[in-house]
């Protein structure tokens, strides 16, 4: 067994019509026995900006408090607000720099450049290389399932209300296909003006 499915993940990006969203499972699981049904995988990195982590719990939280460390450090030294391509390029040196020995995470980034508000997604493997795709992203255990679902249902240009539809489909019937991931769901959608959070109710079993 690998270890990037140890404790097992679901998380996809998508982008919409001047909106992104992110969405990820909240099980945390040893292999087949789940242990919580709580677990975040998705931080707020800048006003218009999300980090979700995919992989070892343990890496998850250490790599999301470095990238929060080295986001504060970015925006102190340039004294503006950082822009998701930016934090892209933070995320894969830090991933790059621990390449002999990675951290087991792959990163989704989402968010809207803080001046222009242009949607940007982008994923990394585990040595930081990135992909910059213009539809969608998908990351974990689920990502096979994520990848059918979200061929299926993504359009572009989709509006926020529609976006949060189409994640939300495409990451709960995806996750009902793998036992490492599920347990509910958390979808953040990303506007120019507003943050929305919700939290979906997934089968338990």
């Amino acid at each position: 067994m690998s270890v990037m499915s140890i404790n097992g993940s679901a998380l996809v990006a998508m982008k919409g019509k001047n909106c992104v969203a992110i969405a990820a499972d909240r099980r945390y699981g040893v292999q087949f026995q789940t242990i919580a049904c709580d677990f975040e995988k998705t931080f707020q990195m800048g006003d218009k900006l999300f980090l979700g982590l995919s992989g070892l719990a343990t890496d998850i939280q250490t790599v999301s408090n470095l990238a929060k460390f080295r986001t504060n450090l970015y925006e102190l030294r340039e004294n503006r607000k950082i822009s998701p391509k930016v934090f892209m390029t933070i995320m894969s040196n830090i991933l790059y720099g621990r390449r002999f020995g990675p951290y087991f995470v792959e990163p989704l980034i989402a968010g809207l450049h803080p001046k222009t508000n242009e949607p940007y997604i982008a994923s990394c493997d585990l040595i930081g290389c990135p992909c910059e795709p213009e539809d969608f992203v998908v990351s974990g255990t689920c990502g096979d399932q994520l990848y059918g679902m979200c061929e299926s249902l993504w359009e572009p240009d989709l509006e926020p209300e529609a976006l949060f539809e189409v994640i939300s489909q495409a990451l709960l019937n995806a996750q009902d296909r793998d036992c490492l991931s599920g347990w509910g769901a958390v979808v953040h959608i990303i506007e120019k003006d507003k943050i929305t959070t919700k939290t979906l109710k997934a089968r338990m079993d």
